[in-house]
């Protein structure tokens, strides 16, 4: 399995990587580090030959980057793995990016740093950018890292269930994890009371086929090892999802991967769950 994983030297970065070996056993892992320059990245500024102390300064940064890289590769096995370490100056986030594309990553990898959603917005993080941007599946891991004895599949609909399915599927996890799919039928209410037949028709229609997607996914996934449970509940998605994922080590959701104006006016579950929830969440793509 090929792994791209950005690091930095938070402790939530260290994190990520000793998530990923207990999750997964990768075949090659691409470890990028974006040396952040602030101001002096600047062509403008970095191209002033006046400028006082900018080649020691942009040294050191490399330098600090380098060590960055040796210590995060001691985190790896020494044998069945085999380790790229990336080191440019940049927006870490793009080159965390170009360089999931250039080793054909199958997943990327990032630690979050718990900053909360409007903040996000307003400061950024590079968590948070790789995520929006990306097009390639992408574990957030927050917190400590720990074994992942459950976890909780969110669908919501066909198409992020054939996804789902088939790339858990490609990539099966280290260990046995016992998995919970889970759906959520939009909870909708009527203005107008004479409509009520025509809505419970609606709602059992709805509900049948929830079922008919938790159980055909949980079919697909069962194994040997594996148990597979199935639930279907009502409500708003995000919020009911987020409530259940407190009782599981890691939450995996599907993307859509909407860019642009699709994404701002559509929204997107997924990207609202990486917010609200504590655990580490899997994004599909």
């Amino acid at each position: 399995m090929r792994i791209a994983i950005g690091i930095d030297w938070s402790d939530q970065s260290f994190s990520a990587v000793q998530q990923t070996l207990l999750l997964f056993r990768p075949t090659t892992v691409t470890l990028v580090h974006g040396v952040d320059l602030g101001v002096y990245d600047y062509p403008a500024v970095a191209g002033a030959a006046a400028l006082q102390g900018y080649e020691e300064f942009r040294q050191a940064m490399m330098d600090a980057g380098q060590e960055l890289l040796q210590r995060t590769s001691a985190l790896l096995p020494s044998n069945g793995i085999a380790v790229t370490q990336v080191r440019e100056i940049g927006s870490p986030a793009r080159i965390v990016l170009d360089q999931a594309d250039k080793a054909d990553a199958e997943l990327v990898v990032m630690g979050a740093r718990g900053r909360g959603k409007l903040a996000e917005l307003v400061l950024g993080s590079v968590s948070h950018r790789v995520l929006a941007h990306g097009t390639r599946s992408t574990l957030i891991v927050k917190g400590a890292p720990k074994r992942i004895r459950r976890a909780l599949i969110a669908l919501e609909g066909r198409e992020d269930a054939k996804m789902i399915r088939n790339w858990l599927i490609a990539h099966p996890f280290r260990d046995p994890v016992e998995l919970s799919i889970l759906t959520v039928v939009p909870s909708l209410q009527l203005a107008d009371p004479s409509n009520m037949a025509r809505f419970e028709r609606w709602a059992d229609t709805a509900n049948h086929s929830a079922e008919d997607l938790v159980k055909t996914t949980a079919a697909a996934l069962m194994g040997p090892s594996s148990t597979v449970s199935v639930q279907v509940l009502s409500g708003d998605p995000a919020q009911t999802v987020a409530a259940r994922s407190s009782e599981f080590d890691l939450l995996i959701v599907g993307s859509h991967s909407r860019r642009g104006a699709a994404r701002f006016l559509l929204g997107s579950v997924s990207h609202s769950l990486v917010h609200r929830v504590a655990s580490p969440v899997l994004i599909i793509r």
